[in-house]
């Protein structure tokens, strides 16, 4: 399983499967957050599977699909909520990454400035430089 280090406490990866759960443990995750429909994946990469094999390895476990249509404000601050009550670390994965890294940078506007979200996310390798304005209007109206 690849991952990538967003900030301290959050990190991203594509799709993982059930398997990888006990190395994400022990790398020291403490909760998974599914950011992939399960319509884009097979059965044995469904959240549910995924899920059983999170819990069994002592992790928690989020399922919070986003696709471009669905990632409202309210879905963007429920992933906030889960990372900043996390016990530690969290790993959200996707297809590639790029969905959880775009729902944390959301997430942080009105929290940090925008060009220091757009640098963070730049240094894991994910540029979402068109997404300028769109954190720039959440940061002035507070944030999600």
């Amino acid at each position: 399983m690849e991952s990538r280090r967003i900030t301290d406490t959050y990190s991203v990866a594509p799709q993982i499967a059930a398997e990888d759960l006990a190395g994400i443990r022990a790398a020291g995750f403490s909760t998974v957050i599914c950011n992939r429909p399960d319509c884009e994946v097979p059965d044995d990469l469904s959240a549910a599977r995924i899920r059983d094999a999170a819990e069994a390895a002592g992790l928690d476990f989020h399922d919070l699909p986003l696709t471009h249509d669905s990632m409202s404000p309210e879905r963007i601050a429920r992933q906030r909520r889960i990372c900043e009550n996390a016990a530690g670390p969290v790993l959200a994965y996707c297809a590639s990454g790029t969905r959880c890294t775009i729902a944390w940078a959301l997430g942080e506007a009105g929290h940090r400035t925008t060009d220091e979200i757009l640098s963070i996310a730049r240094a894991a390798g994910y540029d979402l430089a068109p997404l300028r304005p769109r954190i720039d209007a959440l940061a002035s109206e507070g944030g999600v």
